[in-house]
């Protein structure tokens, strides 16, 4: 058996849980958290354009959901040690523009879904994270691991923004 194909066991902390997981690779676990993280953002997007609907106000809808992100990720950080949180202001400032993009999501997708619809939202912003993968990936961005634009990428990504595409026609 090779060593791709075999069994490994590594330890999985996410949202405060640690446990065990048996998988063929750490990318398959890898691959079935982010496609859960992918289902996601869609019902992040429905559920707080309706609250921000009721409320009136997607700005507190978005500060609502902020306050219960700050609260989860407080408590991963105290589950998994604080110890990182020494490092934070030695590190530099630009990485936290990562926070302004989130609020600047949340904001806009709070705002934007009720009035364009979640699936037409959703369609716009995957197109804006293939787009934006594919240069990140290109060039290494942000400290990211270079992956060459090829032929064949090019056209999965056109692929995967055409699928996208078909899935927004009635």
């Amino acid at each position: 058996m090779t060593q791709n194909k075999q069994a490994i066991t590594f330890s999985l902390s996410l949202c405060g849980f640690r446990g065990i997981v048996r998988v063929m690779s750490p990318n398959v676990a890898y691959a079935a958290i982010m496609f859960l993280a992918g289902v996601g953002i869609p019902v992040l997007a429905a559920l707080n354009a309706t609250l921000g609907a009721r409320l009136g106000s997607p700005a507190v809808a978005a500060l609502c959901l902020f306050l219960v992100a700050l609260s989860a990720a407080f408590i991963v950080v105290l589950v998994t040690g604080p110890g990182a949180i020494a490092k934070v202001a030695g590190e530099p400032k630009h990485l936290y523009v990562a926070g302004l993009l989130v609020a600047f999501y949340v904001l806009s997708i709070t705002y934007i879904a009720p009035h364009f619809g979640v699936g037409n939202a959703i369609f716009f912003v995957l197109l804006g994270q293939l787009a934006a993968a594919a240069a990140i990936d290109q060039w290494g961005l942000f400290g990211a691991q270079v992956t060459p634009m090829s032929l064949s990428r090019a056209a999965g990504i056109a692929l995967m923004a055409a699928g996208v595409a078909l899935t927004q026609q009635g």
